[in-house]
Order: structure tokens, then sequence, then C-alpha cells
């Protein structure tokens, strides 16, 4: 009764105020019709300050303030039908005129929200249905949203950006909600499936009040936001926007315990090592094994896409040093595992920088297969060679190599899209250093140090691998790299020597006053060139073609100092025109300040893109600066092929006790043809198998032909399915191994043969040589059969042109798993060998030959210095100049994808010798 007694003493006034004024102005013969002649108009422009024009000018503003009214309470009128009726009609004011209606209009809601009564009923729902909406404000209107500050407490409200890891300012949207009941049942159905309850928006409310009120915690109102965003209401709007919730919602809550219950097992899936599911035939068993230890990398395939959809917090599993997975709590406002990797230091990257760092590993695979030795006989084995990608970061390049592009030119995969990236964004989504807002970045709280590494580490990765792009310059101290990098590590750039044809990448100077002093010359010397070419910014700049001079991004990353602030500050204004990018570490007014907390969460007082940031330890970014410098472009000695090598080359010998392959000739009589070089196909007496075999029984065969002696089942999903659950790969697998059997089966007509075999006393599943010949057995038998012959070369190279027959392409060919690239590279080396055997044996008598086999492998890898030395040797002692300087350019071509390498300086000399003969050769030829 109070409050709609309040109602109609507030809709009276309105309706005195709309009508008392025209009728009083009328009745006293203000601005009435004949009052004003044309003499009288006269009369007060020769006397502008008689008395009668004075009170000519009260009439006119009084008829004025009461138009205003008129029109405020009009658009008052308007937006409740709207609301009620759902139909707008658009009024657009003068201006002025919208000023002073907009303080009418405030004063107006300010009276009526006085009016109403501060209680709200605010009760959970958890059985019963919510009681009917009531209208938000008396008469129906829609006053003006109202900013609730989000307070550090619920009894005290502060201005926007109060203190560090608040959230931001919520408006709460009064709105009535007028609405078919059906539509608010079905919020509250929708609602009442969550494990924490539900609640309703009552006035004042804010996400943060709900959280505070119903978890006990209000920094947990993004849960409360994550399982509402999208789901429509009962007024028809949805929560898409964590600053804007409407009185009446019916909002779902999460579950009030934040650690996620141990899961259960499932009663029907197998236990980890149990015997094999075969399908009646077989006979292999295995014995009861104790649950093998999770993969070293169980991080879930890269998904950035975000859906509405409430989950539970997850938690992201680290890979310790020992192989075993544990489980590191995720904040389910951040994140997840899907946009980032966990790792061993207890660290985490995003997938971005996963993805350039696995892009300088890949480059740095490229250098390695560069310089390798061709030595004949070479190790016969199909065991791959030792990677040269430091141990802290094989997690990362095995994450990191699926979010890359699949292929730039012919041999070697393509940089990340996006440069120095630096973290994610709450949607997952890669954020990079140089597209953030603001003139600079300072980072601050317990994990600012491992978050500036992952910040340096960014940098200088990006454009490692595209020769296209210009790399970024990064300026630092030697007393923050110290503290960066582990102890005893040297302090010095990645070119020290300072002979790399594009400059250092990483410049490190005595002090900060020394680095802001190099940042403000160049601040300098981009202004210059601005003014030069009468551009405004860099970007500009570079995309000009009537100069040479690219500028790159330019990186200052240096400790938070009082006493040069203004010169820095100065420099970050120009960050984006000449871009220039200061990362401080430690507190500096004027930047973005981000506090990262453990796990790299970022909480900040302003707004920011960046929800997390990437954190790694200082053991990680050295191997980043060592894989670095290990492919930096700069002039290299390089080896001669007339020089004896002093050891055997690394990428000539496997990391472990050679495996033999089983001896597999070509008239090998068995059930199944196997072929893992090239794509993978399997082929019977009646052709080949095309319908029935899995995709993941394809893979099995390639493992099991990669490893003659087998390999058990926690081997098998390891290499299979690193990023799936232990007990789901090991199903996938068993079924992958069922399906072959069952096909192959089929295809021969037998019934009896396993072809897939299971050891009991060694736990290994292997394929069985009787009945499956498989191609790089037989080109590995091939070879080995060339080196034990050393009298008839006739017989040798017979043997080395059937196993170079047999190599049709690239080791399983297609399949993107990390562990193929290794086999694949050890499988073309030793290939490379028989081809250079080949030469060797004919190059006396049939030197075209030569030549032609040589070439044949420059196809299969164009980037190994020694098959070009050996073409041009040849085209030099049959006399042909052109031929020798047209295989240098051919290389010179291939190498310059490498990030801009050039042809070493031994590669350079043999060219020479056969372009320019001695003086000792000419003598002699005389």
């Amino acid at each position: 009764m109070a409050r709609r007694t309040s109602a109609v003493l507030v809709r009276a006034g309105t309706f005195v105020l709309a009508l008392a004024p025209p009728v009083l102005l009328y009745r006293v013969g203000w601005i009435s019709p004949g009052v004003v002649s044309a003499d009288q108009l006269r009369l007060w422009l020769s006397q502008p300050l008689s008395a009668d024009f004075l009170a000519l000018l009260g009439q006119l503003g009084a008829w004025l303030l009461w138009l205003l009214l008129a029109v405020a309470i009009a658009d008052h009128t308007h937006q409740y039908l709207a609301d009620r009726l759902r139909w707008h009609v658009v009024l657009h004011l003068p201006r002025p005129l919208q000023t002073l209606t907009a303080v009418l209009l405030g004063s107006t809601a300010v009276t009526t929200v006085a009016a109403l009564p501060a209680a709200a009923d605010n009760t959970t729902a958890m059985d019963a249905e919510p009681p009917p909406d009531a209208p938000s404000s008396v008469g129906g209107g829609r006053p003006t949203p109202v900013a609730l500050d989000a307070p550090p407490a619920p009894a005290s409200r502060v201005p926007h950006g109060e203190t560090l890891g608040t959230p931001p300012a919520l408006t709460v949207s009064v709105r009535s909600a007028a609405l078919p009941t059906l539509r608010q049942d079905a919020g509250a159905n929708v609602a009442r499936s969550t494990p924490g309850g539900t609640c309703r928006v009552a006035a004042a409310d804010t996400l943060w009040d709900l959280a505070d009120k119903h978890l006990g915690d209000p920094k947990r109102w993004r849960e409360i936001y994550a399982l509402n965003r999208g789901h429509k209401q009962a007024n028809g709007y949805a929560l898409t926007d964590p600053d804007e919730i409407h009185v009446g919602w019916t909002l779902a809550l999460p579950a009030h315990e934040t650690t996620p219950a141990p899961a259960l097992p499932d009663p029907s899936a197998p236990m980890p090592g149990s015997p094999d599911v075969a399908v009646p035939g077989t006979t292999d068993t295995a014995p009861t094994a104790p649950p093998p230890a999770p993969p070293t990398s169980a991080i879930p395939a890269p998904d950035n896409k975000t859906t509405s959809t409430p989950r539970p917090p997850t938690s992201a599993p680290s890979v310790t040093a020992d192989g075993a997975a544990s489980a590191a709590e995720s904040p389910p406002d951040q994140p997840g595992n899907e946009a980032g990797v966990a790792l061993p230091t207890q660290g985490w990257i995003s997938l971005g920088l996963a993805a350039a760092i696995a892009a300088v590993a890949a480059l740095l695979r490229l250098h390695r297969r560069r310089h390798a030795r061709l030595i004949f006989p070479a190790p016969v084995s199909p065991r791959p060679q030792s990677t040269l990608t430091p141990p802290p970061l094989t997690d990362i390049e095995t994450i990191g190599s699926r979010d890359l592009s699949t292929a730039v030119g012919d041999h070697r995969r393509a940089s990340p899209a996006v440069p120095a990236p630096v973290g994610v964004n709450l949607e997952g989504s890669e954020v990079s250093l140089f597209h953030l807002p603001g003139p600079g970045l300072a980072l601050g709280g317990a994990d600012a140090i491992p978050a500036a590494r992952a910040v340096l580490a960014a940098v200088l990765t990006t454009g490692v691998a595209d020769s296209a792009t210009v790399r970024p310059v990064v300026v630092t101290t030697a007393d923050l790299l110290a503290r960066l990098l582990p102890p005893g590590a040297p302090l010095m750039g990645l070119d020290p020597d300072g002979t790399a044809y594009d400059g250092d990448q990483l410049i490190v100077l005595a002090d900060t006053a020394a680095a802001i002093t190099h940042a403000e010359e160049e601040m300098i010397g981009r202004r210059r060139l601005l003014d030069t070419f009468d551009t405004t910014t860099i970007a500009e700049l570079n995309a000009r073609t009537d100069h040479a001079e690219t500028q790159p991004p330019y990186a200052l990353l240096i400790e938070s100092t009082r006493r040069h602030a203004a010169r820095l500050q100065a420099v970050a204004t120009h960050r984006a025109a000449l871009d220039l990018h200061p990362v401080i570490l430690g507190p500096h007014s004027g930047l973005l300040t981000l506090e990262v907390t453990a796990g790299g969460i970022v909480t900040s007082d302003t707004p920011c893109p960046l929800a997390r940031l990437s954190t790694i330890s200082a053991d990680d970014l050295a191997a980043v600066l060592a894989m670095l410098t290990a492919v930096q472009t700069r002039p290299e000695p390089g080896t001669d092929i007339d020089d004896s090598p002093a050891e055997t080359p690394p990428a000539a010998a496997p990391t472990k006790a050679t495996e033999p392959a089983p001896a597999q000739t070509d008239d090998t009589a068995t059930l199944v043809r196997l072929r893992v070089l090239g794509p993978v196909t399997v082929t019977t007496d009646t052709g080949p198998v095309t319908t029935g075999m899995r995709k993941g029984s394809y893979t099995v065969l390639a493992v099991l032909a990669a490893h003659p002696t087998g390999r058990t089942l926690d081997q098998l999903t390891a290499d299979l399915h690193p990023d799936v659950d232990q007990t789901s790969a090991i199903k996938r697998v068993r079924t992958d191994i069922t399906s072959a059997r069952r096909v192959l089966r089929t295809a021969t007509g037998h019934d009896e043969p396993m072809f897939i075999t299971f050891d009991p006393a060694t736990s290994r599943y292997l394929l069985d040589p009787q009945a499956v010949a498989v191609d790089l057995w037989q080109m590995l038998t091939a070879i080995r059969r060339a080196t034990t012959i050393t009298d008839n070369d006739n017989d040798r190279l017979a043997a080395l042109r059937r196993a170079t027959d047999l190599y049709a392409g690239e080791f399983a060919e297609g399949y993107d798993h990390h562990w193929v690239t290794d086999y694949a590279t050890s499988y073309r080396h030793q290939i490379l060998t028989a081809y250079a055997r080949i030469a060797e044996i004919l190059e006396t008598d049939h030197p075209d030959e030569a030549v032609a086999a040589l070439e044949r492998a420059a196809d299969l890898d164009p980037i190994n210095e020694e098959l070009y030395q050996r073409i041009m040797r040849i085209h030099g002692r049959q006399q042909r100049p052109d031929a020798v300087r047209r295989t240098l350019r051919s290389l010179e071509k291939h190498l310059a994808d490498l990030g801009g390498a050039e042809p070493s300086q031994a590669t350079r000399r043999v060219a020479e010798r056969q372009l320019t003969p001695t003086a000792s050769a000419i003598g002699g030829s005389r």
C-alpha cells in the first residue's frame, strides 16, 4: 500500500506540473494573441531595458521551461510504453535540449528511486518457482542505468579502479519484465540444473555482490558469468556483458566447493595393462600390470573457441621431471588448458609461444640437415636420430608443433601468425605484445620475473623461421638479464661477435641509464625518418617501397627506476607511432600495470586484454637462447668434402643402442605388404586394402614398423595419443589393433595369422615378420647388405639401387605426430648416404650417372651442402664451370628460406676451386 501510494503521489505531482504552467500563463494574459503589436515591438527595440521588454523575456523563458518539462515527460512515457508494448520511436532533440532533458530526467529518476523501498527479495530458489517479477520503478518507467562499483567489501564502495584485483564497475540496468510466465519458467529450469542452485537479481545487485553473498567469495563473480553467459532470461535478454544484469533475472550459481571431487573409475573400462581385447581366433594374452604412468605430455589439443555451455573448473596437468602428471589447478575465471601448455618447471606458456619455440626447433633440425655428413657405411637402424632440442623444451615443441601451419615451401614449417605472443585473453585467443593498448607494460607480482622471461623469449623467437619477416630487437641490461638467466650463464647478445648479417636481436647494455639512452636515440632516429618521408607511423613507412630501410619492432626490457621515469615516459609516449615497446619490471605510473600471480594469472586495476601471461623458468629461457644462437644467420666455416671428418657426425648416429630390423628381401613371401615410406598403405595378393581400416590402425602399423622389437601399450599410447587421457588412449590403441587384425584377416582370407602379435615376456606388441613384409625393413636390409660387400662394386651398386628404389617418400607421409619427424629425418639421411655411395662408385667411369644420383638426393633434401659440394666437384673435373655456378645458385636459393642463410665458406671454396684451377693443376695439364 505504501509503495502504491508513493507512486500515485509522484504521478499526480507530475500531472500537475505538466498542466498547471500553461493554464496559469494563459489566464494572466502572457503571450496571448494580440498582446504584442508592431508599434509595441519597435518601442521595445528602441528601449530594450524597459519593464515591458523584461516582462516579455520572462514570459518566453517560462514557456520554454514548460516545453522542456513536457518533452521530458513524453520521453519518459515513450520508454515506459516501449518496455510494455515492445515498440520504439526514436526522438532526437537538438544537443542543448538534450543536455537540459538529461538534467530533468536525472531529477525525475532520483525522485522516483527515492520513493521506492530499498529492500528487495533476493531469496535463493532451489525447488520452488521464483515469484513473478514486480515493476522496477514507480509508474513503470525505466530509469537511467545506475553504475555500481565493485567494492572490496560489501559495506564500502570505492570509485572504479579502486584496488588491484577487483572487477570492473558493474552496471545494473533496471528494466521492467512483464512477459509470459512460460519464458520465465524456462529460465528457471535452466538455472536449476546447476549444482549451486540459483539466485534472483534485485535492485543494486552486481555479480560481485551475488558471488560474495551466495558463494562467500566476491572474486568468483566470473564463475557466475561463465555459467549464465548466453542463456536467455525471462525478459528476452541474455547475459552477454558482465557489466550489465537486469532486475528479476534468475542466475545459475556454481558449486560452493571450488576443488573438484576426484573422478570415480569407470567400472566398464578395462584396467591399464589388462589383456588385449581381441576378436575370436586370437590367442595372445597380456599379464595384468599396474596402472601405467601418464604420458610425458598430457595437454589437451588446442581449442581457442569459447562457448556458453557451463563447465566446472578444470585442472591443468603439469608434467613432472619423471614423466608423471600432477594436477595444477586452473582458476575457473581464467583461460583453461586448451589455451596453453603446463611445463615441468611449474611454468605455463600459451600455445602461440609454444608454436614459436617449435618453429625454432624445426629450423634447428633444418640446420642440422644442412651440415650433416654423408659417410658410408652409416649405422643401419630404424632408431631415430638424437634430437637437438634441449630437454626442458621437448614437451613445448611437441605441443607447439601442432599449432603451426603444415608447410611453407617444401621442407619446413611456418611461423605462428601472431607476433610476440605473450599471453591469452579470457576467450583463450593469443595476445601480442605489439598489439597491447597504452604506452607500455609494467609487470609486478610474484611471477613478474618468469613473465619477463617469457616476454623476452616471445619477442626473440618472432620471425626466426620466416626470412620475409623483420625480426624484432630487444634491448636490456646486464643486471636484469642476470636475474632472468641461471647463475653463471653468459650475459651477451645472440651474436657476441657482431658478424650476423642483420645485426643483433638481443642488445645487452651496462645499466638502465644506457638502455634508456639507446631507446632515446632510436626514438629520435625513427622520428627523423618519419619526417623525411612525410609519414606518421613506422608501419606506414615500412609499407612504402621507395626506401630500403625497414625499421623492426623495438622492445625495451628494463627494471623500474624512479630516477629515469620521466625519460622512459617520453619514450613510451611514442610507442604506437614509432613501434617502440617498453616492458618495465616493477611499478611505473602511466603504463599498463599487471600483477602476475602464480601460474601467470593477471590482475589489473584498469581494463586489460590479457588474462594470463606466459611464464617460464631460467633454464627454459637459457635453452631458448641456445637454440636461437644455433640458428642465427652468420658466416659459417662449414666442412669441406675433401676434408676427412675427425669423428662420426651426430646426424649419422642414433641415440640408443642399435635395434636390428628383420632381414627381409624382395622375394620374402608374406600375406601382407606394408609400405611406410611415403603414405602408409597395406596391400595383399588381391590388391590394396582400401576399406575397413581405421586411421589409427595405420598409425599403429607405422609405429610398429619403426620398432621391430615391439612397443608396450604405454609406449604406443604415448606415441599416438599424448594429449588424451590414459584410459581413453589405451581403449583407442586396443581398438585400432583389433580393427587392423580383423581387416587383414578379411582381406587375406586367413583367420589364423595375428599380424600384430603380443609377447607376454616383454609385454610388447610387434609385427609378425612371417606375415607382414615392410618396405622400411627391406630398405635397411639392402643397405646392410651393401655395407658387407667389399670386393664387388656391381653387387654393392645393385643393393644400393634397390634401397633407393624402396624409398618412395617421407616416413608416414601425411601424419603430423611429433615423433614422425625424427624417424623421417633418420631414414632420409640413410638414403642420402646410399646415393652418395652410388655416386662415389660411378664417378670415375660414369660421371653423368653420378651427378644424376646426387641430384635425386638433392631433391629429397635440398639444403644439404655436402650434396652440392659433390656435384660441383664432379662438374669441375669435367670442365663445366656453368654447371658449377648453376649448382651454387640452386643451393643459395634453398638456403635463403632458412632465415636468410647463405652457403658456408667451405662450400664456396669448393666452387672456387672448380672455377679457378690451382697453378699446380694448370702446370700439370701443360
